[in-house]
Formats: C-alpha cells, sequence, structure tokens
C-alpha cells in the first residue's frame, strides 16, 4: 500500500529516497508517479496543496466525451493508494536542488497541516467553527470554514487549517469538539531531504489575472467571472448545486457571452494562445446548453481553434441555432444599470461594424500561465520568454504537462507518461 507521508510522522532532518521525486500533484505528476510505479521504480510525489488533483479535480467536465474529473482521478488514486512503489507528500515546497543526474538530492518543507493522521474527516470541527474564508477550491466564490475538507475526492481524505487563521481564538476551539485528538496547533514547519536520481517537475498552470484586463469588467462586475469559475459553477458538488446563476443577484441566466483570447494574443498580457480555450468555451456553453434549453449563447473568438478529431466537436457546437459565434474581440463590458445585463461591444471583423450584445453573464476565457512563470524553479532550469519549460533540458530534471506548454488533460497525460520514461532512462544511467 501507499505510504502517504504527512508531517505529523516526519522530523527536521528527516531523510527520503526515491528513484524518481515528482514536484506537483496534478494529473501529470499522478500519471508521472503510476507509470513509475508500474515499472517498479519508487517515487516520491509531493504536492504544495493539502491535496492531490490539482486544476483537474476543480472542473466540471473533460472534454470532449464530457464526463465528470471524478472517472479519472478516481481510478488513478486508488492505484496510488494500492502501490508500494509511491509515496505521498501533501503540504511540502521544494527549496533547493543539488547534485546531478542520477545523485540529486533536494530540500523539502514541510508546512503544517495542524490536523493530524487521527482524523476521520466527520466534519464536527467545521460544524464548530465560526470563522469562515474565501473558498479556494471554488475559487473565492463562496465561503469555507477556515478547518476545512479541500474538496470530495481529497487526498489525503483529511482536514486542513487555514494557516492565516491558525491563532484566531475561535478557531482553536475547535480542537475542543474533536472525539478523535486530531487538532494539533503545535505542528510546526519541518525540512527534510530527498536522494533522488531524477526529478519530473510537473507544477502546473494558473488562470491570468483577469484583475488586468481593465476594460473587461472583471472585479468591477460580479457578473463577469473567468473560464475557471465557470467550472466550479456549473458542478454540482460547486455552490450553486450545479445552476447557473449570476452572482449578483442569484438569478439562473437565459442569456450568456463567452469572450475568447481575454488577455491572450495580446502583446500587453499573454502573447501566446493557450490552445485549449476555445474548446473550453464550447464545452461550458454545452453545460449551459443542458440546464437551459432557450438560453442565449454567445462566443466572440479571433479564430476558433480546434484541432484533428476536435474539430468535430466545433461542428456539433455550430450546428446549435441559439450559440451564435461572432468573429471579433471584445473590446470592452459595461453594465446596464436599468437591469444588471452586460453590453459585450465588439468589432465584427466579417463585416467591419460594431456590434453589441446584452447578456446576463460573461465568461472570461483567461488563458494558462505556467507556475514556473510566477515561481521560478529552485534550480538552473532554462525557461522559454514564456516561463515554461525549454525543450531538451540537458539534464535529469524533466518538465511536464503544462509546465512545458498549455495542454488539455489528455496531452498532459500522455506528456507525463513519456516524462516518466525519461526518468526511468536517468535512473539507468542512461542519457
Amino acid at each position: 500500500m501507499t505510504q502517504t507521508v504527512h508531517e505529523d510522522q516526519l522530523k527536521n532532518g528527516s531523510i527520503i529516497n526515491a528513484d524518481a521525486l515528482i514536484v506537483g500533484g496534478g494529473i501529470s505528476g499522478i500519471t508521472a508517479a503510476i507509470e513509475l510505479a508500474e515499472t517498479f521504480h519508487h517515487a516520491l510525489l509531493i504536492e504544495s496543496q493539502p491535496s492531490l488533483g490539482g486544476r483537474v479535480a476543480a472542473t466540471n467536465q473533460y472534454f470532449p466525451k464530457l464526463c465528470p474529473p471524478t472517472c479519472g482521478l478516481e481510478i488513478n488514486l486508488k492505484r496510488i493508494k494500492n502501490s508500494s512503489y509511491i509515496k505521498v507528500l501533501t503540504m511540502a515546497e521544494i527549496q533547493k536542488v543539488e547534485g546531478s543526474p542520477g545523485a540529486y538530492k533536494a530540500t523539502v518543507n514541510i508546512n503544517p497541516r495542524y490536523v493530524n493522521e487521527k482524523c476521520t474527516a466527520c466534519g464536527k470541527c467545521a460544524e464548530a467553527c465560526e470563522v469562515s474564508i474565501p473558498n479556494p477550491f471554488n475559487y473565492g466564490i463562496d465561503k469555507t470554514k477556515a478547518i476545512y475538507l479541500p474538496h470530495l475526492m481529497a487526498y489525503p481524505f483529511r482536514y486542513v487549517i487555514d494557516r492565516n487563521h491558525v491563532n484566531d481564538p475561535a478557531v482553536r476551539k475547535c480542537a475542543e469538539v474533536c472525539g478523535y485528538g486530531a487538532i494539533d496547533f503545535d505542528m510546526k514547519q519541518i525540512q527534510i531531504t530527498v536522494n533522488t536520481k531524477a526529478i519530473i517537475w510537473a507544477t502546473g498552470w494558473r488562470p491570468y489575472d483577469a484583475n488586468r484586463l481593465d476594460n473587461l469588467g472583471f472585479g468591477k462586475y460580479p457578473d463577469v467571472i473567468t473560464n475557471v469559475m465557470m467550472e466550479r459553477i456549473a458542478s454540482e458538488n460547486g455552490p450553486y448545486g450545479g445552476k447557473i446563476v449570476r452572482l449578483s443577484d442569484g438569478k439562473e441566466i437565459s442569456s450568456i457571452g463567452f469572450v475568447q483570447c481575454a488577455g491572450s494574443r495580446d502583446e500587453n498580457h499573454l502573447p501566446y494562445c493557450s490552445a485549449v480555450c476555445c474548446l473550453a468555451s464550447m464545452k461550458q456553453a454545452s453545460y449551459v446548453r443542458a440546464l437551459y434549453p432557450e438560453a442565449d449563447i454567445h462566443i466572440f473568438y479571433i479564430d476558433i481553434r480546434s484541432p484533428g478529431r476536435l474539430e468535430d466537436f466545433y461542428a456539433k457546437a455550430k450546428q446549435d441555432p441559439k450559440l451564435h459565434f461572432h468573429r471579433g474581440k471584445v473590446g470592452s463590458i459595461t453594465r446596464n444599470d436599468s437591469n444588471g445585463n452586460l453590453v459585450l461591444a465588439a468589432e465584427d471583423t466579417l463585416t467591419g461594424s460594431t456590434v453589441r450584445y446584452e447578456v446576463e453573464m460573461a465568461v472570461l476565457a483567461v488563458g494558462m500561465v505556467p507556475n514556473t512563470a510566477v515561481d521560478k524553479p529552485v534550480m538552473n532550469i532554462e525557461l522559454d520568454p514564456y516561463g515554461f519549460f525549454a525543450p531538451r533540458q540537458k539534464s535529469g530534471i524533466i518538465g511536464t504537462g503544462t509546465a512545458l506548454r498549455p495542454a488539455d488533460v489528455a496531452d498532459s497525460v500522455r506528456d507525463a507518461t513519456g516524462a516518466a520514461l525519461k526518468a526511468i532512462n536517468v535512473t539507468a544511467g542512461r542519457k
């Protein structure tokens, strides 16, 4: 069985040995760990958040099959649990890497969860907690308690206390209702050493900051949301039980606009295309259609990019008579104060005219920013101009998934399998 290592089981100076260290517990990191284990290589999978799953866990449905992420994650987490070749460490951040291929030494800090392995996830502590925080899993759309379970598929399935409120007397009262002695406010950050032959960097991505798009009203109008927020709103385990509603008044929508390339392909923001946004918006349009058959849906685009077999997904979307495609980038979003609706203005590049459409909600298709562009890797690794891992690194440190380029889930899984093979070659001394 998997040895799930937690901060309450380790001490300062502890040493862990592994064939490969995988940094990042999203779909790419999980896949790489499983592939290594299948070939009898010991993998240590570390994740900075309290749970594995990454952004895939927060997705409502995959495309093109439109099935929930539980389909893939449930199987993968079961494989992790049943493997004696995988160790998992959450709340962990890599601080330093020394050495060379075949003989790396990594320094890892483990942050306190303040909830130990005695936790049964009964939820009584959260029921008693009177302090609420913006829900990180739902991108702050709703609130959760300061002691919370990250999400319903959390691995490990254990509560965590928000570090910003750990000294709040109201939060400390939670310990009084725990009958298992699971809450431990004396937990401290510790530092361990990992000896490994190869390192797979699978730190994933974050959505581009929509607050920087002044003309599109994010942060000013509550009914302007981002595409990642839309995934959580549409989810049955999201803040509204799967109903798609306006954040301003809780009203279910009858019209919606999708704004493609929100900050992308723009020299002032993200110069590149994030590859998945067009299809993600069409997928989200299908969420709307399933719930509200008569809703008007507008997609504003520069170019629709649906490569390969995914062109069929686009062709099917175009058959919807109430899904309107407008070739033109939205230049501004304003609010009609008489009814609270949003007015999207764009130049229709097919006709040369300016068009305006009024909708009840607008979804900004913000691009994918590699976490390596913001949180620079701690070792000497070459990045491309956008912050992605540069190709063909001459070392045993291997980038994978969206650390390399924008990618969907399927591409990330395939790439992670390749990264595992590269790591195996390093462990065997092959170049």
